[in-house]
């Protein structure tokens, strides 16, 4: 028995030498495959080997040899263990799925570029969604595991919070470069979901040679909607352009008149919501009274923000209701514009559209989708976009340079900055995404006139105070 004894504790030894050795293996392994450990340096010192896994001398060595006979690292003598180019049939593919209307593929062809030659072993599959349903799409996506790292909204996110999908989200290290109003939506019990990638307020954007014609003064932070409303008849000239557009069914477009009327949607003490009373719908009241005026907001009807933007490029409308974002669009454009911040209400709110980057948790290679994620939100990249594009970055320090290489800018590009107290989440208006989504028909007849406020103050109870089960159908 004492014989038998002193077998098993030696061949326990063994044991847990070989699963030391296996776990150093696998480990630098995967450093060198995800990226971690990138192709042209060198490993630890043998001896730092030795303390991190405990191992001898020759055990360590045996375990480099190993990684030498993959074809993963050379050992070259005197100097240290090399990571070599992985062999083709290693390298890993991480599936990045962006929206395609949002970024330029300029850039992302770029940026992608650029990663390539910093983790040559890491190749990237872009995988490019269509603007119209791209939140369903992602989590479709992401539940059969086929995107690795995906680009979001702060609304597609918050369709996954209510869908209570947010397991989805592989937790990240939070770094202290973004500003905490980009970070805070995406951040659950002090664990950060998702990177902020870049951002913008909802602003106006105005044609700077419209507003000399008609001898106008420009909008700035001091304008309400009814300066707007009163700029845009003088602006408006008939059969040829008009004063002001929006495209009304966005949810960071028709909210912002509920967001600035003060007052949140919230049900009674019995639950049930009543809004006849409410100061939420002088907003509304206000946004129609400018929609019914056919030579300041063109009646038309809009398949997308594009729309608007679009007549706004061909010189036919002289003010919208865009973000940062739409700029990009006006790059190669003579047109000279400017930005100011949104008219005001009772208040100066402003809402905020945050694009934010995440990895899949159900991903077969989380560290090197990690490795993507942190190379778009470095200071390199970010500094790239905004030195090219009119994108603001999330990264704080680059956000705030002075750098610039368009050969233009507007003159009060950085306006962003001033108005940073303004910025606010559409769900302060006390109604969730799938609230919004389920008056939204409603709130687009009450504003082509086709309901009175009373009827629509009663469609929009019947609504909100039905049980979730059946509001669901009703969408």
């Amino acid at each position: 028995m004492r014989t038998s004894g002193v077998i098993m504790t030696k061949k326990t030894i063994r044991k847990g030498f070989q699963d030391r050795i296996k776990a150093m293996i696998h480990s630098l392994r995967d450093g060198i495959v995800s990226g971690q450990l990138s192709v042209g340096t060198y490993l630890p010192s043998e001896d730092d080997l030795e303390k991190r896994f405990q191992l001898g001398n020759n055990s360590v060595r045996r375990g480099l040899e190993a990684l030498v006979e993959e074809g993963l690292i050379e050992k070259i003598p005197r100097v240290g263990n090399k990571v070599k180019m992985l062999p083709e049939q290693m390298k890993l593919t991480v599936r990045f799925g962006y929206c395609s209307e949002l970024t330029e593929s300029t850039i992302i062809d770029s940026i992608v570029e650029r990663f390539h030659s910093q983790y040559p072993q890491i190749a990237i599959q872009l995988v490019a969604l269509p603007l119209y349903g791209y939140g369903g799409a992602l989590m479709q996506y992401m539940e059969a595991g086929m995107l690795d790292v995906v680009m979001m909204s702060n609304t597609n996110y918050q369709d996954f919070v209510e869908a209570e999908c947010t397991e989805l989200f592989e937790p990240l290290d939070a770094a202290d470069v973004c500003h905490p109003f980009l970070t805070k939506p995406f951040t659950v019990n002090g664990r950060l979901l998702v990177q902020p990638f870049i951002y913008s307020p909802v602003i106006l954007c105005y044609n700077k040679a419209h507003f000399r014609e008609k001898l106008l003064p420009e909008p700035d932070g001091s304008w309400t909607w009814d300066d707007l409303f009163e700029a845009g008849k003088r602006l408006a000239v008939q059969e040829r352009r008009f004063g002001f557009y929006f495209y009304l069914p966005s949810r960071n477009r028709w909210p912002v008149f509920m967001l600035q009327s003060g007052a949140a949607v919230k049900p009674d003490g019995s639950g049930r919501y009543r809004l006849r009373e409410s100061a939420v719908l002088e907003g509304l009241e206000l946004c129609r009274k400018m929609l019914a005026d056919a030579d300041v907001f063109p009646r038309m009807l809009s398949e997308s923000d594009a729309d608007a933007e679009a007549l706004f490029k061909e010189e036919k409308v002289s003010v919208i209701m865009t973000t940062y974002y739409f700029l990009n669009e006006l790059k190669r454009s003579s047109l000279l514009f400017e930005v100011a911040p949104l008219p005001r209400l009772n208040n100066s709110k402003t809402p905020l559209v945050i694009t934010g980057l995440a990895v899949n948790s159900r991903s077969a290679h989380k560290e090197a989708a990690k490795r993507l994620l942190q190379f778009l939100a470095s200071y390199e990249i970010q500094l790239m976009l905004r030195k090219s594009t009119y994108y603001l970055p999330a990264h704080r320090l680059v956000a705030e340079t002075q750098e610039e290489e368009l050969d233009y800018r507007p003159a009060r590009f950085m306006m962003y900055r001033e108005i940073a107290s303004t910025y606010s989440m559409i769900n302060e208006i006390g109604l969730s995404n799938r609230q919004l989504k389920l008056i939204q028909r409603e709130v687009m007849l009450f504003l082509s006139n086709v309901y009175d406020q009373e009827r629509f103050c009663r469609r929009l109870e019947q609504l909100l105070n039905e049980p979730v089960t059946q509001a669901g159908n009703a969408t």
